[in-house]
């Protein structure tokens, strides 16, 4: 027999972050680890391009902040997305309390971050 209420499931919300922080973490994570990693010690891209006025006037926009809160808050949820499903896949069954722990962790990181961003466009 079909169920004709079924009971909504809050999945698709932490799917939906966990592909965003995936996607992110590997797509633009390798270029800014390549440009800041590589490219600026090797000195093809010139150092004071990055100096600090221009990397706080960076932060301070408004793209900027999205890049830094991206940056750090969406691989953030993929990661803990990861770490539930991955505790079940490995026969530790936290239930509703590893749940909880995983995405408050990631909401609080999120939360940090955003924090941080406010107060440096204040």
């Amino acid at each position: 027999m079909i169920n004709t209420n079924p009971k909504r499931s809050d999945e698709p919300v932490w799917w939906g972050l966990f592909g965003a922080g995936g996607t992110w973490f590997a797509m633009i994570t390798p270029i800014t680890v390549f440009v800041l990693g590589i490219l600026v010690p090797l000195g093809i891209i010139d150092a004071e391009a990055l100096s600090y006025e221009r990397v706080a006037d960076f932060a301070t926009s408004i793209i900027g902040a999205l890049f830094i809160i991206g940056t750090l808050a969406l691989p953030m949820w993929h990661a803990m997305h990861r770490i539930h499903h991955g505790m079940h896949d490995l026969k530790f069954h936290t239930g509703v309390i590893g749940k909880i722990a995983c995405y408050s962790f990631a909401g609080f990181i999120t939360l940090l971050t955003v924090v941080f961003i406010a107060m440096l466009m204040l």
